[in-house]
């Protein structure tokens, strides 16, 4: 089997959402300081006694914008999904994403700006929206670039160590099967599991849970994590119902492998599962517990 986890990896399956948000946060925080830093520095070259709050509150609801919008192009990335058999057909929805990110990004931080100069009692001046929104996109363009492929980057980071499943190829059904009978498809009893450059094999029935992460598919295999290209309904599918239920909108379980159902509030239930892992249950798929 598989090595475990790196220590820094299986810390952040545990915090994953606190990570990626503390980690967009700390970024667009030393932007705020550098980019306003610079600001303040030309700015004082023509006014030696330009105040720096200016360029700090201009940076500030600059980033403010950007940081609501990291989420828009997560989700814009994972329906058009960077890889290397796939960047020509999504190119051009990226480049039309920019743009919707540069519209977005203008109007909300003129928007943040006029109210905050309002409230101190001043008036916001801008340009021409046609010179600002070109000079912003020239500037967003990078920016949409940068937030895409840290998200790729960290995407393909991720598979490169936490490992990659995928089913194993059915076999050809034989020449002389009649066409008007068609069998129902396999159900694949064996995944191929690529990680850092080794290759095996891991069993349908060792799968713990599943869990829907975008384009991709978490399976906990025996205490080891690793993702699926799939979607949590597609993969259900090919799997046996009599073991494997969905429990939530995001959660499937082998049901083998539950060992305890703790109640929570409002109908909703935590599973406790052998291997030590907790699963969300949702009220609306509790039934499924007692078939």
């Amino acid at each position: 089997m598989a090595d475990a986890l790196p220590g820094w990896l299986t810390y952040y399956r545990r915090h994953e959402r606190a990570a990626d948000v503390g980690f967009w946060v700390a970024v667009l925080a030393i932007q705020v300081v550098f980019n306003s830093v610079v600001s303040w520095m030309d700015l004082r070259r023509f006014a030696p006694t330009h105040a720096y709050w200016h360029p700090l509150l201009w940076e500030l609801t600059s980033v403010v914008v950007v940081g609501a919008l990291v989420p828009a192009v997560a989700w814009w990335e994972r329906r058009h999904t960077v890889r290397l058999d796939t960047l020509p057909a999504c190119l051009g929805w990226h480049l039309a994403g920019s743009v919707a990110f540069t519209l977005l990004h203008v109007v909300g931080m003129m928007g943040l700006r006029w109210a905050a100069y309002a409230a101190l009692g001043l008036q916001y001046r801008m340009g021409s929206w046609t010179d600002v929104l070109l000079y912003e996109f020239l500037k967003d363009v990078r920016s949409y670039a940068a937030i895409l492929g840290t998200i790729v980057g960290w995407r393909f980071l991720l598979l490169r160590t936490q490992g990659e499943a995928r089913v194993l190829d059915a076999p050809e059904p034989p020449a002389h099967s009649p066409a008007a009978s068609p069998t129902p498809p396999a159900r694949p009893e064996r995944f191929l599991v690529r990680k850092l450059r080794k290759e095996f094999l891991v069993a349908a029935a060792d799968i713990d849970w599943l869990q829907a992460q975008g384009n991709y598919l978490g399976l906990r295999v025996n205490g080891h994590d690793y993702l699926l290209r799939s979607t949590l309904a597609d993969f259900l599918a090919q799997l046996d119902p009599a073991r494997f239920a969905r429990v939530h909108r995001s959660w499937a379980v082998n049901l083998d492998r539950v060992a305890e159902i703790e109640p929570l509030e409002a109908g909703d239930a935590r599973l406790k599962m052998k291997d030590g892992s907790s699963v969300p249950c949702s009220r609306r798929y509790r039934e499924v517990l007692g078939r």
